[in-house]
């Protein structure tokens, strides 16, 4: 078995890498070669943390396994992330253990590999101004990854501590676009794409506050009772998703479904654009939205990168079992 340190799998996946895995793996999962097992996902009532479980099976890439671990949120506190998760790949043909992986860094890799991928299937061609919600641990990678997708001209930002703002102005800076902090009616009045990552429990962005035409990737609920958007909003957006079940269970869907003003049957999975199943954007004025649960497929597809790459330098650690 093969053991790949955080350290190690930081340094080794590029994001292009993990857009790449991450593409492949929403058209393997339309195709039917790729599936995600039911999502374990708990509140331990203690230290305020959430944990669970996510697994799959990608029969074409041979990939099969799961990634451990939840959300810590007094780890800033502490100097760590508040997303801790490590990955176990196992041999499909004999059920032993491959790999283990260190998953922080890859999991911040592949989450903004999804949204960029929504980006740039279903954004207008000329998105030129690009509106994030959240300014935590995650945002950067968002901004990074969204940023290769078109040729935006500026960021606008807003986050409920605006003293966090300042990592998204670094990060604007690193890809060479302005940032501006301004409030939520104006991101939303200005922005061709929207992305939120957040962990709130209440919405963010209203119906109203988001002007026709724009894509909006919704990355930041992936748990019951979670929420960034009003349902109204999402009731009136084309809807797109990594995973239905997960969009209606734990996504940003389950609002919208529970109010019913949403049914699953009007939520497309994103990889069915990807394979040409089915359409994507169909009208330059409708807002389309991703609703990015996060599905362990796409775990597992950043660190069988992560490994072979490891492999290939002579940087995985070999160990009995």
């Amino acid at each position: 078995m093969f053991l790949v340190p955080e350290s190690v799998a930081r340094d080794l996946v590029t994001p292009a890498a993990a857009f790449a895995a991450v593409e492949a793996t929403f058209a393997a999962m339309a195709r039917g070669d790729a599936w995600n097992f039911p999502v374990v996902r708990e509140t331990l009532g203690h230290a305020d943390a959430v944990y669970g479980f996510k697994s799959g099976f990608d029969r074409a890439g041979q990939v099969l396994g799961l990634k451990s671990g939840g959300y810590w949120p007094g780890n800033a506190d502490k100097g760590l992330t508040n997303h801790q998760s490590t990955v176990v790949l196992f041999d499909p043909d004999t059920g032993r253990p491959h790999a283990v992986v260190g998953g922080n860094h890859l999991t911040a890799l592949r989450t903004a590999a999804a949204s960029a991928v929504s980006i740039k299937h279903l954004a207008r061609p000329d998105a030129h101004v690009l509106g994030i919600v959240g300014a935590g641990h995650q945002a950067p990678f968002q901004l990074h990854a969204a940023a290769a997708q078109r040729t935006f001209s500026r960021v606008l930002g807003w986050n409920v501590d605006p003293s966090m703002l300042d990592r998204l102005a670094e990060a604007a800076a690193a890809v060479g676009l302005p940032f501006e902090a301004v409030d939520r009616d104006t991101l939303g009045a200005r922005a061709d794409v929207i992305i939120t990552i957040t962990s709130c429990f209440e919405p963010l962005l209203m119906c109203g506050q988001v002007r026709p035409g724009t894509h909006i990737a919704c990355m930041g609920t992936d748990t019951a009772g979670k929420q960034e958007l009003d349902p109204a909003l999402v009731s009136t957006a084309h809807v797109f998703t990594d995973e239905i079940d997960q969009a209606v269970r734990l996504g940003e869907c389950q609002h919208a479904v529970e109010a019913g003003l949403l049914t699953p049957a009007a939520i497309t999975p994103l990889g069915a654009v990807l394979t040409g199943d089915r359409p994507g954007r169909v009208d330059a004025d409708e807002i389309t939205l991703f609703d990015g649960t996060g599905v362990g497929l796409q775990d597992l597809a950043v660190a069988a990168v992560a490994v072979r790459l490891a492999r290939a330098q002579g940087l995985a650690q070999s160990v009995d079992m």
